[in-house]
This record gives C-alpha cells, structure tokens and sequence, in this order.
C-alpha cells in the first residue's frame, strides 16, 4: 500500500497548494461542464471575423498579377493578356549604368526609365549611329525602335532624346532572365566580355569598359544569382515531386508501424532506434571521412575557400576539404553526446520505455487518436494559406505610385511623388538634370492605404494566435481522450464510447475561450520576436556594442519565456480537458500538481521526448539515405529516378525535413499520451492509496518502476 502523502514535496504542501483528496465520484474526465473563459471567446470570435474582414478587404483591393509580371515605369504589367503590353513579356531598362546609384539600395528601383519588350537587344548599337544608317536604310530605326516608347521620333537629336528619355542612349547584347533584359555576360581566355567586346560606347560619348557595365549591374547580382537557383530548385522540384511525396509515404507508414510495436516490444524497439541512430550516424562519419580523403590525396580535384571565394552555387561547397571536415567533426560530436546520455540516463530510460509501453495500450484502445494529426494538418495548411494569400494582397494593394529618382541620387527631390503625365513640365527635370519619374510601388492616399502597415501586423498575429489554437486544441482533444483511458478501472470496459469525438466536442463546445487564452498569449510573445528580428535586420548596421548586448538578452528573454509558456500551456489544456476548469485555474492547479512531485517530473519528462525523438531521427535518416542514394543515382537498383539534377541536396532536405514533420505528427500523439497518463498518474497518486477501497488506477508494472525510481 502507497500512502497519498508520497505526492507531497519536502517543500511543503502550503507553497504549491494542498494534494487532492479522495473522491468516491470522481470516475474521469468530468461530464458536466460549463463554458469557460466566455470573454476570451468571444473577443477571440470578434478577432476572427475582422480577420475575414480584413481578407476580403485586401483581396479585393490587392492583384496578385503585380507579383507574377515585371512592372514598367508607367506601373503597367508587362505580358498581361487583353493589354497592349500582351506581347511585349520581357522588362527593358534604358540604362543599366544607373543602377550604380545609392538610390538602388534605398528605393529597391534602379533609376533608369523601364519599358516592356517582345525580345532583348542582340546586337551593340548607339542612338547616334542609328541615325546615321537610317538615313540609307530605314530598317536599323525599325529595330532601335523596338526599345523605345511609342512616341520616339529618329530626327530628335541626343540632347532632346536625353531630356525627353524617349530611347536608350546605346543598346548591347542581352538576354531575357526572369522577364528581364540582362547583359549577355561572356568569358573568353578568362576575359569577361559582352558580345565579344571588353570596351563599347554607351551612346553618349564615353567609351565604358565590360567591367563598369558588371559593376552597374551588380547591385541586382545577388538578386539575379538569388533567383538563378530559385530557378533551378523549381527544376529540381518538378522533377522530383512525385518521389518526395513517396519518401513521405514511406515515412509515415514506418511512424505508424513503430507506433504499434511499441505496444509488444517497446524496449527491443528503443534499442532498436538507438543502434540504429548510431549506425546511421556512424555511417555519415565514414561517408564524410572518405570523401576528406579522397580530396586529400587528390589535391588538383579539390579547391580553398580562396580560391571559391563566396559561392551562390552550394555545390562547389562540397569540394571543399573543410566541408566533410566539419560535417565529420559535428556528427562526431553528436554521436558521443547521445553515447553518454544513453549510459548516464539509463535509469530514466527504463521508466521512459513502460510508459512508452503503457501510451501503446491506450493507442491501441484508440486508434482513431493516430489520424487525428491528419485533421490537425488540414487546420494548419489553411490557416497558412489564409495568411499567405491575405500578405501578398495587401502587398500589392493600391495604385501605381510614382517617385523622382536622380543617377547620382543628390537631387533634393529624390524619393518625391511625382506624375508621369505631368513631370516634364515641371521644375524638377531642371532643378536635377536627368532626374526620371518612375514607378515606384502600389500604395494610395485613402485611410486603407494608410494602415497596410497596420494590417500586416494585423495579418501576422492572427496567423500566429489561429496556429496556436489548432495546436491548443489538438492537445486537448487528445489528453481528454487519453484520460478517459486511465480513469477507466477495467480496460476497455469501461472507456466511454467514441472519447476522442466527445473530447473534441468538449473543446470546442466549452473551452474555446479557455484554448484562444493560452494561444493568446502565446502568439503575443511570438509577435514580439518577430517584431524584434524585423528591427534587428532593419537597423543591423546601425548597431552598437550597447545594442547588440540588449538584443541579445532580448531574444534570449523571449525564447526562455516563450519555452515556459509552452511547457504550462500544455499541461493546462490537459486540466481543461480533465476537470473543465478555465485556463487560469487549469493552469495554476497543473503547476501545483507538477512542483509536488517534481522530482518525478525531472526523471520523465525530457527522457521520454529524447526517446521519441530519437525515433524520429531513425525515420528521417533512414528515409535520408534512400533519397540520397536514389537523387545522386547510387542506388544499386534502377528505379528509374531522377537524373541530372541541378542541387541533389534541395529535394533530399526536402524528404529528411518532410520525414521528421511526418514522423513528429505521429509521435506527437504519442508524447501527448504520455504526458496525460503521466499528469493523471500524480493525481491518482495524490488521491487514492492503492487499497481495495481506494484502488489506484495506473498499471501494476508503471507504479513498480516509479517507486524504483522514487527509492
């Protein structure tokens, strides 16, 4: 016989509030509820619908086309069918030398006037020797003037084209990217040419050199090499598409497949996962060895940081030396860190494996709590979706607007509004020689306009506050569910009929307010990192030693805070689910409970996820290796798989990421499982005392081991 007396803390009972006593009645998961937190609810209801409010709103003002084509200067879309720009797909700037301006950087718009075009330049041709081959053949003003607006004349002269920025001063081979007339950039014997020439005349006199042209042209480099591998990832997604979504088949039949034989050989399966981590690990330590090896031996087949230098193309990574080195060094490290938790937390282990064992039972009484996930996924997919298409709505809300832009970006009216129409009658192309107006972005003047800003955030904390309501009540539908299995004295006897369903009806019915609560406070703290990681990009080179310490402490305190919240939300929605308390009340009689038995919260806790977790690592990996060997075409059967990708690494992150998303769905179940029964095992505990009176609920074989793990 146990006395309830072994629940208490040496802390004393008075500063965590008194054990639960005996209570004839008390048969499980109470019956009778009522709706808690009702003033949460319906502000969490009010929230919503100016959620849906504020979406139709930006959908109807936004155009998602404004993201998809390349904008000219005048704001009009270049390739949108029934405009006369249907034809003309591809995005022409006048002078790419211009983009060198610090406005570049500042206003993200070169300032160069952009027009739409059917095709790019092919050939070097000033606006001067134009005019001299037409007058003998018409033909060379016929192809100029492709590039040019639809007012150009051939007889102005370059004064007046300058002021009238009517054609380009010079044309030079180029080539579309991404809707985008580039410079057709060559290497010849090592010397970088355009059109096989090193220097060409830019039209107005001067004779520029290939290189000031690749310097023009670089402050977009990041952005062109940026969205040359975006490009290739697209590629190498549409090829293997269809075997990422086998890989991730494959990853949850094995998670379901180990969930259930955890029920009959939970110890031989986590020994299982843990030589099989190993191995696994161990395999990539060799892997990494041989091929540091390999460019050891061969010096002449591997490079240097300096020769590399700083590389978009992450393949010419992996002929590096110090590549497999460090990628050898850190699977080293994490191979003897899990060794020596295995030996030192052996003990905890055991009780990990019977309450793993004991969660299979309950599982294996409530099979539908494993498809559960797949709900909680559709959830998450739309509220995602809702976000995503309300963000890029309001992004691309509005009118064209116009601004002054100046080349060398010293003009006192850079950055003003300005109108097209309008703007060469005014002072300003005379105050600043060679100043343009030029589409800027979408915005207005009206009140919506005003608060996009606003309806950003808006858009970012609902988001955040509706994800962490799906996942609140995940939780506590499931531990509703579980705990109906443990305060069942005969097993399946006395389960209530369909738990799972009437958990969910719980939740929903009565403690909506009390789930919008805790993931309200969440999503405050994770609005708030974001709020801080946008000022820490934005400010970056504005920061000092003084700032830099206290954005640190910052995002520490919040990461701290935010973990802490999470550990209190959790087991208060498993309170909610059991007594039908509010959160408040839930959440202080969970604490209680916890810091009663602390210690035994110490001892299973964390073993239990480390356990789970390394059977999500064996998942992932083993799926991992398969990909890897099936996407660089090392598989010594022939599936018929991809072939020539461009990054093999994209879609075999894809799958390892995918497989542990899987697998964590699924596991997730699990720990969630264990944690009720364990939360529920402290009460019985505090309120019974294991005679035939007073029976406890918990299994023989978990109350054996946890009075080992008390002694």
């Amino acid at each position: 016989m146990v006395s309830g007396k072994r629940a208490v803390s040496l802390t004393g009972k008075q500063d965590y509030g008194n054990p639960r006593t005996y209570d004839p009645d008390f048969k499980g998961p109470v019956v009778n509820r009522s709706c808690t937190d009702v003033v949460c609810c319906m502000i969490f209801l009010v929230f919503i619908m100016g959620y849906i409010l504020v979406g139709l709103v930006a959908w109807a003002h936004g155009d998602a086309r404004r993201v998809t084509y390349p904008t000219d200067s005048q704001g009009h879309f270049c390739g949108q069918k029934g405009t006369p720009n249907e034809n003309k797909t591809i995005l022409f700037y006048f002078n790419l030398l211009r983009c060198t301006s610090p406005s570049v950087m500042i206003n993200l718009q070169c300032p160069t006037t952009q027009i739409c075009v059917s095709k790019c330049p092919e050939k070097f041709l000033t606006y001067v020797e134009m005019q001299i081959l037409y007058k003998k053949n018409s033909s060379y003003w016929e192809y100029y003037r492709q590039f040019c607006k639809a007012t150009a004349k051939p007889a102005k002269s370059l004064p007046e084209l300058l002021m009238d920025d009517d054609c380009p001063t010079a044309l030079f081979p180029s080539k579309p990217f991404f809707q985008r007339c580039f410079p057709d950039f060559t290497s010849t014997n090592g010397t970088l040419t355009v059109g096989n020439k090193v220097q060409f005349e830019d039209g107005s006199g001067r004779v520029r050199n290939v290189l000031e042209l690749k310097e023009a042209v670089n402050a977009i480099n990041k952005i062109l090499d940026a969205r040359d591998i975006t490009l290739k990832v697209f590629e190498d997604y549409a090829t293997t598409w269809y075997w990422i979504i086998i890989g991730l088949t494959i990853a949850m039949v094995l998670s379901w497949t180990f969930l259930i034989l955890l029920r009959f050989i939970a110890g031989c399966l986590f020994w299982l996962f843990m030589f099989g981590v190993l191995h696994v690990i161990g395999y990539g330590i060799l892997y990494c060895y041989q091929q540091y090896n390999k460019l050891q031996r061969n010096p002449k087949s591997s490079l240097s940081l300096y020769d590399i230098g700083i590389q978009t193309d992450i393949n010419m990574y992996f002929q590096l030396k110090e590549t497999w080195f460090t990628l050898m060094i850190t699977l080293c490290i994490l191979e003897v860190t899990i060794i020596l938790l295995l030996v030192f937390l052996r003990k905890q282990i055991r009780l990990a494996i019977v309450l793993l064992k004991e969660g299979s039972k309950a599982i294996a009484y409530l099979p539908s709590t494993l498809v559960y996930p797949v709900l909680t996924f559709i959830l998450l997919s739309i509220c995602f979706a809702y976000w995503i298409v309300t963000a890029v709505s309001l992004a691309t809300s509005g009118v064209p607007v116009y601004k002054v832009s100046a080349p060398e970006g010293q003009c006192t009216h850079e950055n003003e509004t300005c109108d097209p129409m309008i703007f060469n009658t005014t002072d300003v192309p005379k105050t600043c020689p060679g100043a343009l107006c030029n589409f800027a972005f979408y915005g207005g003047k009206s009140l919506y306009h005003q608060y996009i800003t606003t309806l950003h955030l808006y858009n970012l904390f609902l988001f955040l506050w509706l994800v962490n309501f799906v996942l609140a009540l995940a939780q506590c539908t499931l531990a509703g569910a579980f705990a109906s299995y443990y305060w069942a004295m005969k097993k399946p006897d006395d389960i209530p009929r369909l738990p799972l369903f009437t958990a969910f009806g719980q939740a929903v019915r009565y403690h909506t307010g009390s789930l919008a609560f805790g993931s309200l406070i969440l999503a405050l703290i994770q609005t708030f990192k974001v709020i801080l990681e946008y000022l820490d990009r934005r400010l970056k080179k504005a920061e000092n030693v003084v700032s830099k310490f206290i954005k640190c402490c910052l995002i520490c305190c919040f990461w701290c805070l935010e973990k802490l919240i999470k550990f209190l939300n959790k087991n208060a929605y498993i309170m909610i689910a059991i007594y039908g308390k509010n959160f408040c009340r839930s959440a202080r009689d969970a604490f209680n409970l916890l810091m009663r038995n602390i210690l035994k919260v110490a001892v299973t806790d964390e073993v239990t996820h480390f356990v789970l977790i390394l059977g999500k690592i064996l998942i992932s990996a083993l799926i991992g290796i398969l990909a890897f060997l099936l996407f660089t075409e090392k598989m010594p059967v022939n599936f018929g798989g991809p072939t020539s990708l461009n990054y093999y690494w994209v879609p075999l992150l894809t799958v390892i990421l995918g497989s542990y998303l899987v697998a964590h769905g699924c596991f997730s179940v699990y720990a969630t499982c264990v944690e009720t029964i364990f939360l529920c095992f402290l009460e019985d505990l505090e309120r019974n005392e294991g005679s035939a009176a007073r029976p406890f609920f918990v299994s023989p074989s978990l109350m054996k081991i946890l009075l080992e793990q008390d002694s």
